[in-house]
């Protein structure tokens, strides 16, 4: 069975969240999915897929996914990875596609990554700190949606068989 991990960077559990998504929808596809902060992986042994999660903060991505990705650089180099951008505070991440910022445009050449996706971001009324508070009073909501997730996921299943056998 081809075993994918999903890494991801998240400081407010959002991107946390559209990762469990992420592994839910390989699992339900045939799949053995290990989800984990990105900050949390020793190394890529096992795996024969990976895709890596970042909350996108002003146009950066998590720097807990940009360290993942420069830590394993080798190792991915070898493997088929996806990026995954986590971020617009509206609904245009599932009515078009959003091209990766310059940053994350850098890494996926860096480890000849198979492709990206933005998806819609999340934030709680309640957020603390600036500017997340600020940005709360106008922008609060879960823009993220399972479904495109499940779409996604079902559309690199090809690849992923094909890596693993899955």
């Amino acid at each position: 069975m081809t075993r994918v991990l999903v890494a991801y960077g998240s400081t407010r559990q959002g991107t946390a969240g559209l990762a469990a998504m992420i592994g839910d929808a390989l699992v339900a596809t045939g799949y053995d999915a290990v989800v984990m902060p990105a900050r949390d992986v020793g190394d890529l042994a096992g795996f024969d897929a990976v895709i890596v999660g970042g909350a996108l903060y002003a146009n950066r991505w998590h720097r807990h996914a940009r360290r993942f990705v420069r830590r394993h650089t080798t190792a991915l180099r070898g493997l088929p990875v996806w990026l995954v951008s986590s971020g617009p505070l509206d609904d245009s991440a599932t009515t078009r596609d959003i091209a990766p910022t310059k940053q994350v445009a850098k890494l996926i050449e860096r480890v000849r990554a198979r492709g990206h996706v933005t998806f819609g971001g999340s934030l709680a009324a309640d957020a603390k700190g600036f500017p997340a508070s600020a940005m709360a009073k106008t922008r609060a909501g879960d823009w993220r949606d399972p479904e495109q997730v499940r779409r996604w996921v079902a559309s690199i299943a090809p690849q992923l068989a094909a890596s693993g056998g899955g």
